[in-house]
């Protein structure tokens, strides 16, 4: 692409660093904020840079939050018992889509993958084994995408609260193998959260 201006190549060049963003989504965009009015267009990015600084991470469940303790882990009505293991805070997104969930949650921040480097040391498992030591947790529900590192991450997690009386349940396989749990519908995963299945059943189904 060629541009008659430098301030709009600019801005075509950080909007496509964005994923799924390429040159020609990203020049739309720019056009776009270029025809708004400038009070509009410094509200935008106002949001966005205050979301970008201010921003913080619930130091319970590792789920964003405006505050230290994020919205969901401190309301009284949730069940407190329960805690829904996910790798990313889309899948939280995902799952409180379908209303058919009212415990907790703990957002690991991936899934193990030793051929990409990432080992039990960068995920939130230990802290996940705090708070199931420490708290009267009494199931772990594992909604992890069904795939091989998804399985390899609900083992490691099991064997280490195995002396913990803790019930590990594993959504059910509404959700196919392979599939990314973020990208299946709302249906689909309200039925694999309420026909969960006990991590025994599970591995024997396998």
């Amino acid at each position: 692409m060629i541009f008659s201006s430098k301030l709009i190549e600019d801005a075509v060049q950080e909007f496509s660093r964005l994923p799924g963003i390429g040159k020609k989504t990203a020049l739309r965009m720019v056009l776009q904020l270029l025809q708004m009015d400038k009070a509009e267009v410094d509200e935008f990015t106002g949001a966005v840079s205050r979301m970008r600084h201010e921003v913080r991470f619930c130091k319970d469940c590792h789920n964003v939050s405006d505050s230290d303790i994020c919205v969901i882990c401190v309301n009284p009505g949730r069940n407190h018992r329960q805690v829904c293991v996910v790798e990313n805070i889309r899948d939280v997104i995902a799952i409180e889509s379908t209303q058919q969930y009212s415990g907790l949650y703990h957002v690991l921040g991936g899934i193990l993958s030793p051929l990409d480097g990432i080992g039990p040391d960068q995920l939130n498992i230990a802290s996940l084994h705090d708070r199931v030591k420490n708290n009267e947790i009494t199931e772990l529900i594992m909604a992890l995408s069904p795939t091989i590192e998804g399985d390899t991450t609900i083992y490691y997690i099991a064997r280490q609260v195995k002396d913990l009386p803790v019930t590990i349940t594993t959504i059910a396989r509404g959700i196919s193998f392979g599939g990314e749990l973020e990208y299946a519908d709302e249906m689909t995963l309200a039925k694999s959260i309420t026909k969960r299945l006990p991590i025994e059943n599970y591995v024997n189904m396998k």
